[in-house]
């Protein structure tokens, strides 16, 4: 997106179309495209993102929701009906939030170990009007703090080989987590560790959906046969690429 077309989203989505009137107006306005023209996420900008019809608020400088991301999620929701819900790696909240929206016969736990990121989801929660008694949200590293089984777990881990920096973008190495983003040398020791306890988590038909770089699918399937998990199917997101995997 180039800047011309971030600062009118800007002005479409913060200033609702106007440009703002007073000096103090003005001069945020003036900061705001400085923010803009130093290469931050006008996601970030804004303070704000859409979600599957929910909005996420960032003001915690959570990890910003991708458009890959809503695509599975969405193709996930349509078969899912009720049960309980853990997202996991959770950051912004995004995914549960989601579901919880769209689903009204969900409940969800959500889990992180960052605590910008237990913030932000319970501002998040709020902000989309979902009823407390709905959801939990639980500070744990992966599976530390986690009780209980579910019957849906969705998992967004940071996935990003430390040996593929150079394929991301400046602006993302330089504004957003890198804790939400990089999973190591080889980008799957965390999904190692969320493969290695995840089934003592699944109720007896439960499912798992997880998301990954397209170029892992191969060291996965190796995970999955090494934790002796039964079933599982790959999916190709809106841009043709591996990028979720089912586990069932």
């Amino acid at each position: 997106m180039n800047i011309e077309k971030e600062i009118g989203w800007l002005l479409k989505e913060k200033y609702n179309n106007n440009l703002p009137a007073g000096r103090q107006g003005q001069k945020q306005f003036k900061k705001d495209v400085k923010r803009l023209e130093a290469g931050e996420p006008v996601d970030y900008v804004i303070g704000f993102t859409e979600f599957l019809g929910c909005k996420i608020n960032l003001s915690k400088k959570t990890l910003i929701p991708r458009p890959e991301t809503e695509f599975w999620v969405e193709q996930e929701l349509k078969n899912i009906k009720t049960g309980k819900v853990l997202d996991i790696f959770s950051g912004s909240g995004c995914i549960g939030i989601a579901l919880l929206k769209n689903k009204q016969s969900l409940l969800c736990d959500f889990a992180d170990k960052e605590k910008n990121a237990i913030a932000q989801i319970k501002i998040n929660c709020k902000l989309n009007n979902i009823d407390k008694k709905r959801y939990k949200v639980i500070e744990s590293d992966i599976f530390k703090n986690i009780k209980g089984k579910y019957d849906f777990i969705f998992a967004n881990p940071p996935y990003i080989a430390i040996t593929r920096k150079n394929k991301i973008q400046k602006s993302v190495l330089k504004y957003e987590p890198k804790q939400a983003l990089f999973g190591g040398k080889d980008g799957l020791v965390l999904i190692e560790k969320f493969f290695k306890e995840a089934q003592k988590h699944l109720s007896e038909r439960g499912e798992i959906f997880m998301e990954f770089d397209y170029i892992q699918k191969k060291q996965i399937e190796k995970l999955l046969k090494k934790y002796k998990y039964n079933s599982w199917e790959f999916k190709k997101d809106q841009y043709g690429k591996w990028r979720w995997v089912v586990v069932f």
